[in-house]
């Protein structure tokens, strides 16, 4: 399992506009081969910042399934102009340590 990380920071003011949207965009994520789950948080400190964490079975579903469909277009076109700047994304898998 891949976890994605996106810290989004949305342009002031835009908040409540970009929730909206991003309530339409995730039916397109939600749909794609590879999708587990998903969730989207608010930063308490500060209010125009978001984090986007997705569970993806495999970091190709994210990287090629999904970044390279046609759905990812709409994607773009429902978010990518609420942001400044551009969010990093990032992928982590999960270490299991030893019992101690």
């Amino acid at each position: 399992m891949i976890l994605e990380v996106a810290i989004l920071d949305v342009l002031a003011g835009q908040e409540a506009e970009f929730q909206r949207s991003f309530a339409q965009a995730q039916r397109i994520i939600t749909s794609m081969p590879g999708y587990v789950r998903h969730r989207l948080c608010r930063c308490v400190e500060r209010p125009s910042r978001f984090i986007l964490l997705v569970d993806w079975r495999r970091i190709e579903d994210h990287r090629e399934g999904f970044r390279r469909s046609a759905e990812y277009q709409e994607w773009k076109a429902l978010l990518h102009h609420f942001y400044d700047p551009f969010p990093t994304v990032e992928h982590y898998e999960e270490v299991v340590l030893p019992q101690q």
